[in-house]
């Protein structure tokens, strides 16, 4: 906490104008956020006026209700939830196991593996729709959500995160030690190396979980139209000849809210590798 306060101590003092700099951001970052409750909280007709009010009306909940009528979003909501939380759980396990290997650990052909995983990044994910698809079929799996899940346990965009932020983050010093007192390799990572990287688990975490809730493509392909996604939901609620964007925007909003709820709860942990960053910088 010192080393963090000297650190602050010796940026100096934020002058006023990073203070509009920020204040701008910050308001443009959350006026589509408090646009789209706008046109929630009325009907549609505010769209056309000439000078469209800035103030929320009262029919917010009247087409939050709508929604639920109009197309099954609990179910979707529950299959999101299903989906994105499971994968956000496997990715951040699997991706921290994989980095403490690469970062920590030696064996044959480490380098070449490592390289192979990143290059892989470089491939349109529309390249694998149409064998991916088909696996799926060959297992049973089509229109089920573990069509969606299976897939997307692990990602290489999250090795290779979980990768370079190990290799500061662990030092041999702390391994060696922990060999040392008998500890086996798997404890090892458990209780020495997990810890210690937290704040980039959380951030992947973050971002898996906003990713998977906002996939479209896969989950459109994949899945029976009466087992979707919220996105599938959503979607379903602008398919028609007229679109009612108080509801379609009531929808968007019910679904931001989780995604809201996983940053607030993974805030700290994020500020922290932040703070640690930049302390380290």
């Amino acid at each position: 906490m010192t080393t963090i306060k000297q650190s602050v101590s010796a940026l100096g003092k934020p002058r006023r104008a990073t203070y509009v700099v920020l204040t701008i951001f910050v308001l443009g970052s959350l006026f589509p956020f408090y646009w789209s409750f706008l046109v929630a909280s009325r009907d549609s007709g505010m769209l056309t006026e000439r000078v469209p009010p800035f103030l929320p009306g009262g029919n917010f909940f009247a087409n939050a209700a709508r929604v639920f009528d109009t197309v099954p979003f609990w179910k979707a909501l529950a299959n999101s939830l299903i989906v994105s939380g499971t994968v956000t759980l496997t990715t951040v396990l699997f991706s921290a196991l994989a980095g403490f290997a690469f970062a920590k650990l030696r064996f044959r052909g480490r380098n070449g593996l490592f390289v192979f995983i990143v290059v892989t990044l470089a491939v349109p994910t529309q390249l694998g729709i149409i064998p991916l698809f088909m696996a799926m079929s060959e297992f049973g799996w089509a229109g089920g959500l573990q069509s969606v899940i299976v897939p997307n346990l692990v990602t290489a965009f999250g090795v290779f995160w979980m990768r370079q932020y190990t290799l500061d983050a662990v030092p041999y010093e702390l391994i060696e030690a922990a060999r040392v007192d008998g500890c086996s390799m798997i404890r090892t990572f458990w209780n020495v190396c997990l810890p210690a990287v937290r704040p980039a688990a959380a951030i992947l975490a973050m971002f898996t979980f906003m990713t998977s809730w906002n996939d479209f493509l896969w989950p459109l392909v994949v899945l029976d139209a009466g087992n979707p996604t919220v996105q599938l939901a959503l979607e379903k609620l602008q398919s028609g000849y007229y679109v009612d964007y108080s509801l379609v925007l009531a929808g968007t909003t019910l679904a931001t809210i989780p995604i809201l709820i996983v940053f607030l709860l993974l805030g700290r942990q994020i500020v922290a590798g932040i703070m640690q960053g930049a302390v380290k910088g």
